[in-house]
């Protein structure tokens, strides 16, 4: 019989495991740091420690790289194309990453600390993608930032009421600010949240996350689009994540927009944890497997008719349950489908 491995002798063989890999890379002369700015398939564009960017290979033996990557590396002379070679990846302090039917997980960004969640009330103020990347937020233990964009399109009297339907965020704690990049309303508040951290900017496809960098930095670094008039949804600016400086202690990496962030990975009862709200109820259903979605004695669908829970916010987690249902349904089909060719 295999004897299992208590949690505090995990975290020895951890601990020791980090040793040996800081000796390991402290004790390597020919290879130089560099932080992953932008991953193009197997290539690479680093940061140096003197802030200059460099174009590398990836040796086939690395797993895994995203943008916010430690990595070691070394020139290759004889290399014309490229300047170099990468050759580990540094263990990452925290990771955000999506669902991919074919590649598994696949990370956005690494050792960040913070995530800034961007909507806006166009192309569609989306609550639901909100707190989608809320429960990503919560499972990584990442602290979240909720950004609301281009609110120089609405009247004073708009905003106002805006701020209190959305005011469930505060009371959750979610931090929550109101910004426009045309007339610089709220800037200046934000930008004091990016200091002296490592961001990743998140949203849907067109709410402004391109323009709200360049506001941020000062440049027009990163490229931007409009809203498509024949669709009203927004245009993909950014291809791929990529980070920017905006002074040596504060790091923002801008990743692509997306049209829904899936969640399909995890299960109901992962779902329903991370919703900060539902975690004093949870137990305390009269059915121990109850899913909070129509059974009888949910301490959830209580709360929720008591007005303790957000009703916006229930909604939210019904909705994702169902499109989790509905995107694993359909992965099956297709395996089935695959399996009879």
């Amino acid at each position: 019989m295999v004897k299992k491995i208590s949690n505090k002798q995990q975290l020895q063989i951890s601990k020791k495991k980090d040793q040996i890999l800081d000796n390991f890379y402290n004790n390597v002369s020919d290879l130089s740091n560099g932080i992953v700015a932008c991953r193009f398939g197997n290539q690479v564009d680093l940061i140096t420690d003197d802030f200059q960017t460099v174009r590398c290979s990836v040796r086939r033996t690395v797993k895994s790289i995203t943008t916010g990557d430690n990595v070691l590396w070394h020139e290759d002379a004889a290399n014309s194309e490229f300047k170099g070679i990468v050759e580990i990846v540094k263990p990452r302090t925290s990771e955000l990453h999506r669902p991919d039917f074919y590649d598994g997980l696949k990370p956005i960004a690494a050792n960040i600390t913070r995530i800034f969640i961007v909507s806006s009330i166009k192309p569609e103020l989306s609550t639901n993608i909100i707190d989608r990347y809320l429960i990503a937020c919560e499972e990584t233990k990442i602290r979240p930032v909720i950004v609301i964009n281009k609110i120089d399109l609405l009247t004073d009297n708009e905003r106002e009421v805006l701020k209190s339907d959305l005011k469930f965020y505060n009371d959750l704690g979610y931090d929550t600010y109101f910004v426009s990049t045309v007339n610089g309303d709220g800037i200046s508040e934000l930008k004091e949240a990016f200091m002296d951290q490592f961001s990743v900017i998140v949203g849907q496809s067109g709410v402004g996350k391109s323009s709200l960098l360049n506001t941020l930095i000062g440049t027009n670094t990163a490229y931007t689009n409009s809203i498509s008039e024949t669709s009203n949804l927004g245009q993909h600016t950014t291809t791929s994540s990529r980070l920017y400086f905006l002074n040596d202690s504060t790091k923002i990496i801008d990743s692509p927009g997306v049209r829904e962030f899936g969640l399909w990975h995890f299960s109901a009862d992962t779902i329903a944890r991370n919703y900060r709200e539902f975690r004093i109820y949870l137990g305390t259903c009269k059915f121990k497997d109850c899913k909070h979605i129509n059974e009888i004695g949910c301490s959830i669908k209580e709360a929720v008719e008591e007005g303790k829970i957000n009703k916006v916010r229930y909604e939210n987690y019904l909705k994702i349950l169902s499109s989790n249902e509905l995107v694993l349904k359909k992965n099956k089909t297709r395996r089935a489908n695959n399996n009879k060719r």
